[in-house]
C-alpha cells in the first residue's frame, strides 16, 4: 500500500489592527480580505494553509517554531502582511520582528525536515518611507546596490524572499488590497502559477512596476517589488491542478 504524500504547507500572517503605546500605526484596511482570498487560493492549490490575524512578536515566533516541528511536503510558503521597516515587520503591538529571526527558525539546524526543500516568503510591508514616482530607463544590466540585501545574506538554504517594494521605499495598500499581493493572487489563480519560481517572481515585479500605481493621497506613485533567492534548482511551487474548493 502506497504512503500518502504529505501536503505542502503554507502560513499566512496578517496584522491589520495595531495597539501600540509607542508607534502610531494606522489600521491596514483591505489586508484581512486580501489574506482570506490568498488562503482560499493556496488551499485550492492543495496546500495545508494556516491563517493568523493580529499576532504579537512572541506569537509569530511560536507559529514558526511550530512549523519547524511539523511534517512537511516538498515546499513551504509563507506570506507576511503588516507595517514594516527595512529588515523587519511590526507585530500587532507595534514591536518590530526581525525577518532574519523568522528565516533562521526554518534553517536546517532548527528544521531538518525542510533542509534542501524550497522555503518561499512573500512580504507585504514598507521598507522605509520614501515614495517612488517611477522612472523609465534603458540599460543592458541593472544591479541593486551592493548592500540592498545585506540583511538577508543569512537566509537558510533553498530559500527565496520576495518583497513588495525596494529597500527604503513604501509599499501601498488600500481597502481593495495591495498592488503586490493582489498580483500574486491573480497569478495563483491564473496560468502564471505554472511558471518556475524565479520567472513567476519576475513576472510579478513586471506587472506591479508597469501596470499598477497608487491611488488617493499618493496617486501616481509606483512600487518596485524585488526578490533574493539562493535556490540551486528550478522550483514549480504552484504548478498543480487546482481543487474545486479549499478547506480550513
Amino acid at each position: 500500500m502506497s504512503v500518502q504524500q504529505r501536503k505542502n504547507r503554507a502560513v499566512i500572517i496578517v496584522n491589520y489592527e495595531f495597539h501600540s503605546r509607542t508607534e502610531s500605526l494606522s489600521p491596514r484596511k483591505g489586508a484581512k480580505r486580501e489574506a482570506d482570498k490568498l488562503f482560499k487560493a493556496l488551499s485550492k492549490l492543495n496546500y495545508a494553509v494556516k491563517l493568523h490575524y493580529d499576532q504579537t512578536a512572541q506569537e509569530i515566533e511560536e507559529i514558526y517554531q511550530q512549523e519547524s516541528r511539523e511534517e512537511h511536503g516538498d515546499c513551504f510558503v509563507s506570506i507576511l502582511s503588516s507595517h514594516g521597516e527595512e529588515g523587519a515587520i511590526y507585530d500587532c503591538r507595534g514591536e518590530l520582528v526581525k525577518l532574519t529571526r523568522i528565516f533562521q527558525m526554518l534553517s536546517p539546524q532548527r528544521c531538518p525536515v525542510l533542509a534542501g526543500k524550497p522555503k518561499i516568503f512573500f512580504i507585504q510591508a514598507c521598507r522605509g518611507n520614501k515614495m517612488d514616482p517611477g522612472v523609465w530607463v534603458e540599460t543592458d544590466s541593472a544591479r541593486p546596490p551592493a548592500d540592498s540585501f545585506s540583511h538577508y545574506l543569512s537566509i537558510p538554504d533553498s530559500t527565496a524572499v520576495m518583497f513588495a517594494c525596494s529597500p527604503g521605499y513604501s509599499a501601498f495598500l488600500n481597502p481593495l488590497g495591495s498592488m503586490f499581493l493582489q498580483t500574486l493572487l491573480e497569478f495563483l489563480e491564473g496560468d502564471e502559477r505554472h511558471l518556475e519560481l524565479a520567472r513567476l517572481m519576475t513576472r510579478i515585479s513586471w506587472k506591479v512596476a508597469f501596470h499598477c500605481e497608487a491611488k488617493g493621497q499618493y496617486k501616481g506613485n509606483k512600487e518596485m517589488p524585488c526578490f533574493v533567492t539562493n535556490m540551486v534548482r528550478e522550483v514549480y511551487p504552484f504548478s498543480i491542478q487546482t481543487t474545486e474548493t479549499g478547506s480550513l
